[in-house]
């Protein structure tokens, strides 16, 4: 029975800001980094484990989360989750050595993992069949804009602060949402009744999947499969996997009911989904690099940048919402998404040394409304035809789709930022010789300029060449962060036939049998 009235509102806000803490905690740590490392003694390899253990706990869960609430109660399990994310960020705040928060962080991403799907699935009960767009693409807003403002937040918290608070600033916020859940969210109408537990099957899920999020994370700083751990766990994860799926079709009592992949929008929205990822994350992930490391813009100066596109988001969801209402095909408004991300990734691509923070507004912006233009209708697409005992189950594979799209969007982003680097720098190297006219004009006037300020001819001579070598870097850098853009841009364009797959209906509504 759909609520209404302030009630229904209430719900509203309470799943959004449960969703928000465990979205926002996915990036928001990042620009924390390294002071993390200073403070605990940490090495690079060690801190990079902060981020690892939570995004493997997040993905472990997320197709786990129909099951658990079926087993435990929505409304509890949501609760739960709440509390148990909340009590970790606590004791992440107040970890003394690196191991200690990395498994706080773990069992953070436990609680997370939680969040979202379940989130999703009491929002599309707690509305009326014909607003699920509306309410869709409200619950849209924090999920796009969470892991934007993410590094916002955190290089805020990082800059005036210090970095348990962005961990501290989790409390309030979760014993809020937890009050307001236990208050005011329902069990649901078509909630199942389990009294077996498939143990076998979440040993496997979280052995198989645990595998895949490391490598992702994990296998370029490890020189891919040149490392015997990557190689043994991508063994791991295609056995593991294997297994899973044989075990999940032929048990009486799933931990993820994989039959319900038959459904072809949702096995093909899972596909569009997990594109969705690829271009959320890995922009997010893309950009505060190249602002940072070749332009030299702050933490905080580089998510400032990123709000604009939030608001952009934040304005154009309602719309989407009401379009989807009024008929417009999700198909056709996925569409006009990929092409705003396209031109977005386009308009970065003209970038160049001296560019400010002026160049990237209006970019940014475009990126905002293709994403508000691809949650909600891609969201519709999975999830619009599932019968509503379904939609938990449907809801937490879709959102590990997402998740795993990220994981592999920087994945791949990082290794071809790493390849075209060499292929670039051996490019440009060839033209500094002495046969090049234009190199040996610029090693005399950068000699000479050194020479004025007091410096000896080798001296001077030997600090033009590490200036022209620093230049050429400079060089190396903007042009494979070029070809990083390009790759984004172009993968979207070439998804674009895939939204055509689907059954092509007006008005399709998530979970409409659901009242």
């Amino acid at each position: 029975m759909a609520e209404t009235g302030a009630r229904k509102w209430i719900i509203t806000i309470t799943v959004i800001l449960g969703a928000l803490l465990e979205l926002i905690d996915t990036t928001v740590v990042n620009v924390s980094l390294p002071q993390i490392m200073g403070n605990l003694g940490a090495t690079l390899e060690d801190v990079g484990w902060v981020v690892t253990s939570y995004s493997i706990a997040n993905v472990i869960i997320l197709p786990m989360s129909g099951w658990l609430s079926a087993k435990f109660g929505r409304r509890n399990y949501f609760a739960f989750s709440i509390i148990l994310f909340t009590t970790a960020s606590f004791f992440c705040g107040n970890s003394h050595g690196i191991w200690e928060l990395v498994i706080f962080r773990f069992i953070q991403g436990i609680g997370g993992g939680g969040l979202l799907s379940t989130a999703q699935s009491i929002l599309m009960e707690a509305w009326p069949r014909e607003q699920i767009g509306t309410a869709t693409a409200i619950f849209g807003i924090g999920v796009v804009v969470g892991p934007t403002l993410g590094p916002t937040l955190g290089g805020f918290i990082t800059d005036h602060w210090d970095w348990p608070w962005i961990f501290f600033i989790n409390i309030p916020l979760g014993i809020i949402a937890t009050i307001l859940a236990l208050q005011y969210i329902k069990e649901s109408a078509h909630r199942q009744q389990i009294y077996t537990v498939d143990y076998i099957g979440i040993g496997l899920l979280a052995i198989s999947v645990g595998s895949l999020q490391y490598i992702l994370e994990r296998g370029q700083e490890d020189d891919w499969y040149n490392s015997p751990l990557i190689t043994v766990l991508t063994i791991i994860t295609v056995i593991g996997s294997v297994a899973f799926i044989w075990r999940e079709l032929t048990t009486d009592h799933p931990i993820v009911n994989l039959r319900i992949l038959k459904n072809r929008s949702l096995s093909l929205g899972m596909i569009t989904t997990f594109i969705l990822g690829f271009g959320l994350f890995g922009s997010v992930f893309i950009f505060p690099i190249f602002c940072q490391s070749l332009l030299g813009f702050s933490a905080q100066q580089t998510g400032m940048l990123m709000i604009p596109g939030g608001l952009a988001t934040i304005a154009m969801m309602p719309f989407v919402g009401r379009m989807l209402q009024r008929g417009i095909p999700p198909q056709i408004m996925a569409s006009a998404g990929m092409l705003f991300f396209f031109l977005f990734t386009y308009t970065l691509s003209k970038s160049n040394l001296l560019s400010g923070e002026n160049n990237f507004y209006l970019p940014l912006i475009i990126r905002g409304i293709g994403l508000s233009l691809l949650f909600v209708p891609l969201t519709t697409l999975a999830l619009g035809s599932l019968k509503p005992a379904d939609v938990p189950q449907g809801t937490g594979l879709n959102n590990m789709m997402r998740q795993l799209g990220g994981s592999f969007g920087i994945a791949l982003i990082t290794t071809i930022l790493h390849n075209r680097q060499g292929l670039h720098r051996s490019q440009l190297v060839e033209h500094l010789n002495q046969y090049n006219p234009a190199f040996n004009t610029q090693l005399s006037n950068a000699t000479n300029n050194f020479i004025a300020k007091g410096y000896s001819f080798l001296d001077a001579q030997t600090l033009a060449l590490k200036s022209m070598d620093f230049s050429v870097l400079k060089q190396t850098l903007l042009l494979s962060y070029i070809d990083g853009f390009w790759f984004v841009g172009i993968f979207f364009l070439l998804s674009i036939p895939l939204l055509f797959l689907q059954k092509f209906k007006k008005g399709s509504a998530i979970g409409a049998g659901a009242h």
